[in-house]
C-alpha cells in the first residue's frame, strides 16, 4: 500500500512523482495490447478522485479521435449493460471495490486498470493493468490523481492520434508552477476563507479538474462545494452565489466573462487561466499557469494551484492533515 504523507508535503513531491510515473508508464505500454482502445467505444469508470481523473481523460481521449466517456462505476453493476468494447477502471490505490466489480462483471471485454501500484486487488479483474508508480501519496489523493491523469495522457497518444506533447518536459513545468503562484495562492486563500460554500467551474478536461478541487475542499477543508461544467453553471446554479459563498474557475474562454461578472456581482472568484492579459480585480484573485498542452496536460498543471488553496484553507481550520470523520468500513478491498 501506498505510503502517506501530510497533505502540503506531497503536493511538493507531486514534480518527481511526475518524472518517476513518465518512466515507468511508457515502458508498460510498450508491452500491453492497446488495438482494442483503438477502435470502438471505451468506457472509463472511477469513484470518488478517480471518477474525475476519469472524467479528464475521457475528455482527452476524445480530443485525440478515440470514442470515449467516463462513468461512475456503480453505473456498470449490471453486467448487462453493454456500455463500451472496451473499460478502463481507475483507482489510486488498486482497492476501491466499486470500479473492480464494474471489471470483475466484464470478464469477457478487454479491461484496463490504472493504479498507484501493481499487485493490488484491481489487477486480479483486469487483463492489463497500468501501474502509475507515481510514489507516496497523501490523503486526499495528490501524486495518485496527477499520475492517472498523465498515465492516461500517455495512453490517448499511444491509442488515439499523438499529441505531439513533449511529456518530458511536464515535471520541470510542475516545479515552475509551485514555485511561481504562491503570493496569487495565498490572496486566493485569504479571499476564500471561511466561505460557506465554493463553486468549481470547468470545461472539457477542467470539468474533470473542477470535480477533484471540489471533493478535496469538502475532504481536505471541510466545506461543502460542487463542480459545475461552464456553460451549465450558467443556467441557474449559479444563483444561490453572494459575498458569503466563493467560486473558482479553470479556463481561458467563457470562464474569463464568468469570472469578471460573478466579481462585479461581489461573489469572491478565483481564475485559474493560461491567459496573461487577465488581472486581479476587486473578488478577484487571477492565477496564472503557462500553457503546456491543450487538455490534459493544463489540467495536470491548473490543479497544483487549486490543491496549494485548499492546503492553507484547511490549515487555517485547524486541519493540516485529512482524517475523515465520516469513514466507511465497506469501500475497499482487502489486499491479500
Amino acid at each position: 500500500m501506498t505510503d502517506r504523507v501530510p497533505y502540503r508535503e506531497a503536493i511538493a513531491l507531486q514534480p518527481a512523482a511526475l518524472e518517476a510515473c513518465l518512466k515507468s508508464v511508457s515502458r508498460t505500454l510498450d508491452t500491453i495490447d492497446l488495438v482494442p482502445l483503438k477502435s470502438g467505444t471505451t468506457v472509463l469508470a472511477g469513484i470518488g478522485a478517480s471518477l474525475y481523473a476519469a472524467v479528464v481523460a475521457a475528455a482527452q481521449m476524445r480530443n485525440q479521435g478515440m470514442r470515449a466517456f467516463a462513468l461512475a462505476a456503480t453505473d456498470l453493476y449490471d453486467p448487462s449493460i453493454d456500455a463500451g468494447d472496451a473499460y478502463i477502471a481507475f483507482s489510486a490505490s488498486g482497492r476501491s471495490i466499486e470500479p473492480a466489480k464494474a471489471m470483475e462483471l466484464r470478464p469477457d471485454k478487454p479491461t484496463y486498470g490504472i493504479a498507484t501500484a501493481s499487485g493490488t486487488p484491481l489487477s486480479k479483474v483486469v487483463r492489463h493493468m497500468i501501474p502509475t508508480n507515481s510514489g507516496i501519496d497523501s490523503g486526499p489523493n495528490t501524486t495518485s490523481y496527477l499520475g492517472s491523469l498523465l498515465t492516461a495522457a500517455l495512453l490517448a497518444d499511444k491509442a488515439g492520434r499523438p499529441s505531439g506533447t513533449d511529456w518530458t518536459a511536464l515535471h520541470s513545468a510542475a516545479k515552475s508552477v509551485l514555485e511561481t503562484v504562491r503570493p496569487q495562492v495565498e490572496k486566493a486563500a485569504k479571499m476564500l476563507g471561511n466561505r460557506k460554500a465554493i463553486d468549481c467551474v470547468g470545461a472539457g478536461c477542467a470539468y474533470g479538474t473542477a470535480g477533484y478541487i471540489s471533493l478535496l475542499i469538502r475532504e481536505a477543508a471541510r466545506i461543502s462545494a460542487q463542480d459545475w461544467d461552464m456553460l451549465n453553471f450558467l443556467h441557474g446554479p449559479m444563483e444561490p452565489n453572494d459575498k458569503d459563498s466563493g467560486v473558482i474557475l479553470f479556463g481561458d474562454g467563457r470562464e474569463v466573462q464568468l469570472a469578471r461578472d460573478l466579481a462585479g456581482f461581489a461573489i469572491p472568484s478565483v481564475l485559474i487561466t493560461s491567459r496573461s492579459d487577465v488581472t486581479d480585480a476587486d473578488n478577484l484573485v487571477v492565477i496564472n499557469v503557462p500553457a503546456f498542452s491543450p487538455g490534459i496536460g493544463d489540467a495536470i498543471l491548473q490543479a497544483i494551484p487549486a490543491q496549494l488553496i485548499i492546503a492553507t484553507l484547511s490549515e487555517d481550520a485547524g486541519l493540516p492533515v485529512c482524517n475523515f470523520r465520516y469513514r466507511q468500513t465497506d469501500t475497499k478491498l482487502a489486499v491479500s
